[in-house]
């Protein structure tokens, strides 16, 4: 029987340094729309230029959970006219533990993010529709990639702010 108590301790203790992962709630934090031009929006021909702005923002929450919030702007211009402009903040916790920082961070910044972002989508495409402006269905952004692209780009910059630190004569 002993032995049996101390398999199932080992187990139990090997189960609170399992790896886990999970989505707890989804919920909108903040909505913007604004169609300076009003009416006459629709009162001209025009050919739109959309432009994005993305970002992800990270809160810990307590050792375990956390906040991320997919944060898009969205800006319709036909010319220097600005036809209308959206800005969402979807927001999203998390449950993560039993990672180490590296596996962390990677999953704050692209799993997180892909999880909230057929909702930032959804929305987009409402609120654009119910301004009655033509549907906007944002394409597909892949977060993995924008994620190492940023993981490079700071390591890029921290060699060479190590580079020029080198290069500086102490005195």
């Amino acid at each position: 029987m002993t032995e049996q108590a101390d398999q199932a301790a080992a187990n139990e203790q090997g189960n609170d340094n399992a790896m886990e992962f999970s989505l707890q709630r989804v919920y909108l934090k903040d909505l913007s729309f604004e169609s300076p031009l009003g009416a006459r929006a629709f009162t001209r021909q025009w050919k739109p230029k959309v432009n994005q702005d993305l970002s992800t923002k990270i809160a810990r929450l307590d050792d375990n959970h956390f906040e991320v919030v997919l944060d898009i702007t969205i800006t319709v211009k036909d010319d220097t006219d600005t036809l209308y402009l959206v800005e969402v903040k979807q927001a999203g916790v998390f449950f993560a533990k039993g990672l180490n920082e590296q596996q962390l961070a990677g999953i704050l910044n692209t799993q997180c993010p892909s999880i909230l972002f057929p909702y930032v989508r959804e929305t987009i495409d409402s609120v654009v529709t119910r301004g009655t402006f033509p549907a906007l269905m944002l394409p597909p952004i892949n977060f993995d990639a924008l994620f190492q692209q940023a993981v490079a780009n700071a390591n890029a910059k921290a060699a060479e702010s190590q580079g020029q630190a080198a290069e500086t004569p102490a005195h």
